[in-house]
């Protein structure tokens, strides 16, 4: 049976699509049995759907989402390779997510979806609401991405812009929940157990890709954990699945402007305390107070992984690193291997996660490029 717990209090919610426990608030955790077998890969279904067995049983929404691409990133040893998100739909790895969680709605009862965003989530839920013919709301901070809010619009999503800090969009998102009536669900990527299922399907295919092994480690950005914590759930299925002896260290990189979880981490805390955001063109991090701030403290400890911060000038000068071999992303993307030099060794097999293309922010590029 597939189940929605809390991972704090291990309450039961009422249904199935509840945002948070009803009963001490924290987020919770979807229960997905092994699939029988161990089968990782369904050749004759597209997109994250090719590893259904390993995700909700729910008539699927896709977009035909390609496996994204595994290339070497030179400078940091022949072992160490990049994997490009943005060559997902919407140009980012929320695509994952977006598309498992809207399924999960729909499949429950949901016609209307509400979600808050920086950019890329919102973008991507746009995109899998419309394919599933479901209504959406967005709250997005009112300095977001233009690129990525011009996204949410043209898929038909009512955009609602929140100025302030990107905490606020969330508090507005969840206000406008009171009252709403039956079929309206909240789904921010922040919150929600589905979102992980979906980004559980970036182990499943590094570990395809790689000829069903594990990388050493994996380094990502991090702000409110989403793509960590979905890769530390696949891997620990696979492993559980005796497919892999281990997971593979898990290195979560912030953006020092807005860091509480690499502050945690270095203090030894087992949760993090909310910040004061300062500015920082890695806008797609800029979380103050991660949700499952607990949950990813956890689970990178438990892959004897870290958590480390860089600067915007570190990350402006991974971009043109990047950008000189040939990988258009966004700034976000490059916090991931700004962290590199701190955080591996060249022996390591280790996967870097670039996780949105640089189309999404081509205003900020572009004023980096300027002399």
């Amino acid at each position: 049976m597939t189940e929605l717990r809390c991972g704090s209090c291990g309450a039961s919610p009422p249904g199935p699509t509840p945002w948070r426990c009803p009963a001490c608030g924290s987020p919770l955790e979807l229960e997905l049995p092994l699939p029988e077998g161990s089968t990782l890969i369904d050749e004759s279904a597209m997109g994250v759907w090719r590893y259904h067995g390993w995700l909700p049983p729910v008539d699927p929404v896709g977009l035909g989402e390609p496996r994204t691409g595994l290339v070497e990133l030179r400078g940091h040893g022949r072992a160490t390779v990049a994997k490009l998100e943005g060559g997902l739909p919407t140009g980012s790895f929320k695509d994952r997510g977006a598309a498992v969680t809207v399924a999960w709605l729909r499949n429950h009862g949901a016609t209307e979806i509400i979600v808050d965003s920086s950019g890329n989530a919102g973008a991507a839920f746009a995109a899998y609401a419309a394919r599933a013919g479901l209504r959406l709301r967005v709250f997005a901070p009112a300095d977001a991405s233009p690129a990525k809010l011009l996204q949410v619009r043209s898929h038909g999503a009512a955009l609602i812009p929140v100025p302030g800090p990107r905490s606020a969009a969330g508090d507005a998102a969840r206000g406008a929940l009171d009252g709403a009536g039956p079929g309206i669900a909240y789904a921010s990527h922040l919150w929600h157990p589905a979102f992980l299922a979906g980004t559980a399907t970036f182990a499943y295919e590094v570990f395809e890709q790689l000829g069903h092994r594990a990388p050493d480690a994996v380094v990502a950005p991090l702000g409110g954990g989403t793509l960590l914590l979905g890769v530390h759930l696949g891997f620990a299925r696979l492993r559980a699945a005796g497919l892999i002896d281990r997971v593979p260290r898990l290195i979560g990189v912030q953006s020092a402007a807005c860091a509480p979880l690499a502050r945690a981490f270095r203090a030894g805390a087992p949760d993090a305390d909310p910040v004061e955001p300062e500015a920082t063109i890695a806008e797609g991090i800029r979380i103050a107070r991660p949700p499952r701030s607990r949950q990813i403290l956890a689970a990178i400890r438990d892959t004897r992984g870290a958590i480390v911060d860089v600067t915007d000038d570190e990350i402006r000068a991974s971009l043109r690193v990047l950008f000189d071999q040939g990988l258009f992303v966004e700034p976000t993307s490059a916090a991931a291997h700004a962290g590199l030099p701190r955080t591996v060794s060249d022996a390591e097999r280790v996967v870097v996660a670039l996780t949105g293309h640089g189309l999404k922010a081509t205003g900020q590029i572009g004023e980096i490029l300027t002399p």
